[in-house]
């Protein structure tokens, strides 16, 4: 299968899909973010659609409480990953389907709660993507999209370094609350099995440059990482 038109190429996972899966471990070892997007959805016994669910990390998880979850992905390969995923665990209440946040595969008013992480949304340029949103979520429905947060925390100053391109922070936060959406501020941080597996994940995430530089900084196997868990009700 072919990516569907108007995909927007991951830098990471499509390249490095194995060492993104140690990144997914590492991440949010206390379950901060995982409790503050409770605090603001509730899918229990709902339909959640998990937007740009690369090889659905995240799918099991929500299914274990969720009515029905659907994982989108427009990578054809990690499509699959994300569907075997879904069978060798035998996930019975979860689906995926290839598809882009621009144009969502299912029918308007279908999932009470999104999940969008590290997903085509970073402000500008995913209006398209919001729209569908308001197509897709039943009314009483809520949305979750969390990005980095390149204002705070040790990653986000490896982030600003590595992505000097990208609008600064408060002109996303701006896009984001001037369109409803509420922030809140999670310290998710990284926690890794060995140094070699924090090495590899820096080096698919910043050039090889701002890698060696952080890395040559960077003493452990953790890191403070702070990101925005950003929600609206529909």
């Amino acid at each position: 299968m072919k990516q569907p038109p108007g995909t927007v190429p991951s830098p990471n996972i499509w390249h490095h899909t194995a060492t993104y899966e140690l990144e997914n471990r590492a991440a949010d070892p206390d379950g901060r973010l995982w409790a503050a997007m409770q605090a603001r959805a509730d899918w229990g016994g709902r339909t959640v659609l998990d937007l740009g669910c690369g090889s659905g990390f995240h799918l099991p998880a929500f299914a274990a409480t969720a009515a029905h979850v659907v994982g989108v992905e427009p990578h054809a390969g990690l499509a699959r990953l994300a569907a075997r995923r879904l069978r060798t665990r035998q996930v019975a209440n979860a689906e995926v389907r290839q598809g882009t946040a621009q144009q969502v595969p299912l029918p308007d008013a279908s999932v009470d709660v999104v999940h969008a992480r590290w997903a085509y949304f970073f402000g500008r340029g995913c209006e398209p993507g919001l729209v569908e949103l308001d197509r897709v979520v039943r009314r009483g429905g809520v949305a979750l999209v969390i990005d980095n947060d390149g204002s705070r925390s040790t990653f986000g100053s490896w982030f600003r370094r590595g992505y000097p391109h990208l609008d600064p922070p408060e002109e996303t936060e701006r896009f984001w609350s001037l369109r409803g959406w509420t922030l809140d501020r999670v310290d998710m941080g990284w926690r890794f099995a060995s140094r070699a597996d924090l090495e590899a994940v820096v080096r698919i995430e910043l050039s090889r440059e701002v890698a060696d530089q952080v890395l040559s900084e960077h003493q452990g196997l953790e890191v403070d990482y702070a990101v925005n868990l950003w929600s609206k009700s529909f």
